[in-house]
């Protein structure tokens, strides 16, 4: 057997780290980067203000709404949504160029982002970030204290349905309270993993 075939293929991968809000998709994301793991991390692009403790170019890719409008007439972003009030965007040439570079790219978007990049890049990854129970997940959203009464119910109800779309992702990761670190190691044994296929995924943009 040829010795290449023993060898891990080192094409990149196409990572999506989503699920409902409140399961700590930020955390998983900032323990990653904090680890210093080899990865390109997108940075969304947004028409909102800078928020206080936010550092642009690593946060967010803030630009004005005019250059938004244009990002997304111009066919720039890959993917754009409002979420939450906010609208978010992932800029296509960013993450074309890292995987030119031969970086597995990480994205972090909401279950209806992640759906819409599965029909543009069939072989991307995608990892759903769920807690162990519903319960669990509530909890954290009400722990918060940043949202309306209103604006509470709206994200518990919206969980509640993104729970249910579990089946059109890869692989589910449970983020339990206090065991972040597990998370994060399970994320990375499955990217791992992936590198281990006897027929690795293509990313085509």
């Amino acid at each position: 057997m040829p010795d290449e075939l023993l060898t891990p293929q080192t094409l990149p991968l196409l990572i999506v780290i989503s699920g409902p809000s409140g399961v700590g998709k930020d955390s998983v994301l900032q323990r990653m980067k904090a680890r210093g793991l080899p990865f390109h991390f997108v940075v969304t692009a947004t028409p909102r203000p800078q928020r206080q403790g936010e550092i642009a170019g690593v946060d967010y890719q803030f630009v004005n709404p005019d250059r938004f409008a244009e990002m997304v007439e111009r066919g720039e972003l890959l993917e754009h949504a409002l979420v939450y009030n906010d609208y978010k965007g992932i800029p296509k040439e960013q993450v074309r160029q890292a995987l030119r570079s031969g970086q597995d790219v990480i994205m972090r978007l909401d279950v209806q982002g992640a759906t819409t990049i599965r029909s543009l890049c069939p072989e991307a990854l995608l990892i759903f970030l769920s807690t162990q129970t519903e319960d669990e997940l509530i909890g954290r959203l009400r722990a918060r204290k940043t949202e309306t009464p209103e604006g509470l119910q709206l994200r518990i109800a919206t969980a509640r349905e993104e729970l249910k779309r579990l089946d059109a992702f890869d692989y589910v990761v449970i983020n339990a309270d206090c065991r972040l670190d597990e998370a994060v190691d399970t994320i990375v044994a499955i990217i791992q993993a992936e590198h281990h296929r006897t027929h690795p995924r293509r990313v085509t943009l």
